[in-house]
């Protein structure tokens, strides 16, 4: 099966990682996004992904210069201008000739969704749409999508008030497809498939939703970014974090030449010829190839990207610090800071909650 994967955002809440990565190029316990969703489509028979581009295009095609990923061949559709969910669905399918059914994910989605279930469900109703449904506890951030007791979808209700939700299913962002959507979609225009696409098919009787209660999550911002990396360390997701990595101790894993002469409890190194410095401490963190953490550091349920550099007694907890930035001695970054690639921090500055790195500090 052919599968849209929308990649085309310009992933500003998660400034300043993104001025120079798509979000769904940023590491995930060593591996892309992108490569853990379309590993995730493999397992459920796709074998071709077309990736519905837009910002920083050239990045993907030199982050899989060969035209793969993740056992799953790539194709390319550039969008000329922003054309919002429903528009880049329609032009990335008629650039591809995409035909029969066909599948659709967002990019910056983690989810152990059971996509075969869903292409079942989709296929017994003959429907023209099928909507992956995940339940959540407070759906007052979220459109619900009400059914009835065949799965057809009622209505979209669009962040209602927690006590007045018809329900707590919410649209998880993966959609099978009839290509007769695409109909449906006109063309050369931003065209929303929530407020526009899907309700012509709630009309027409030809959409349905289907619930799924496993994993998910929208890695859009700092916080649930940082969740989706420490969620493979702490055991809510199956699987081994790293891949090709070795278990050196309990909950503790090593990939590459990793000197270490601290203190490592449930961390997890994708490193090559990273060093961690005698007295320095990492707990519960993540960390890229080429980390160099000095002696009486220490970083705390926190990811820190290839060729971070962190300085003697410095501290980062429950933060994210981009590909190849410098913290300087004694700097403390906390509570969801989030530091940009290449940017350096001099010594002895405290963050706490906020944003550092990108065209501002240039």
């Amino acid at each position: 099966m052919q599968a849209i994967v929308l990649v085309g955002g310009e992933g500003t809440r998660m400034r300043p990682l993104t001025y120079t990565t798509p979000k769904q190029l940023l590491p995930i316990a060593g591996t892309t996004m992108l490569e853990r969703v379309l590993g995730h489509l493999a397992r459920h028979g796709v074998s071709e992904a077309v990736l519905s581009l837009g910002y920083l295009p050239d990045r993907f095609l030199e982050a899989f210069p060969k035209g793969e990923a993740a056992g799953v061949k790539l194709r390319y559709a550039v969008e000329p201008e922003l054309l919002d969910t429903a528009g880049a669905i329609g032009f990335a399918a008629r650039e591809a000739g995409v035909e029969g059914t066909f599948l659709v994910v967002n990019g910056d989605v983690i989810t152990d969704l059971d996509v075969t279930a869903l292409i079942e469900f989709h296929r017994a109703r003959s429907a023209e749409a099928t909507i992956a449904l995940h339940p959540v506890e407070d759906p007052s951030a979220f459109g619900v999508v009400p059914t009835d007791d065949q799965g057809r979808v009622l209505e979209f209700v669009e962040k209602p008030d927690r006590d007045k939700a018809p329900t707590n299913l919410i649209n998880a962002g993966t959609y099978i497809m009839e290509a007769s959507v695409l109909d449906r979609i006109p063309q050369g225009r931003r065209v929303s498939v929530e407020r526009e696409t899907f309700p012509l098919m709630v009309e027409a009787g030809s959409l349905y939703a289907h619930a799924d209660a496993g994993y998910w999550l929208d890695t859009g911002t700092p916080a649930s970014y940082l969740r989706s990396n420490l969620d493979l360390l702490n055991g809510s997701r199956e699987g081994i974090p790293v891949e090709g990595a070795r278990r050196v101790e309990a909950s503790v894993w090593v990939r590459g030449d990793v000197k270490v002469e601290g203190s490592l409890r449930g961390a997890s190194l994708a490193g090559n010829a990273s060093v961690i410095s005698a007295g320095a401490e990492v707990l519960d963190s993540i960390l890229g190839e080429g980390v160099e953490i000095a002696a009486s550091a220490r970083i705390t349920r926190s990811v820190l990207m290839d060729g971070v550099k962190i300085g003697e007694g410095a501290q980062v907890t429950d933060s994210i610090v981009g590909f190849g930035a410098v913290l300087g001695a004694r700097t403390d970054i906390e509570e969801l800071s989030v530091i940009g690639a290449g940017a350096q921090l001099p010594e002895g500055v405290k963050l706490s909650g906020e944003r550092f790195g990108g065209p501002e500090e240039a």
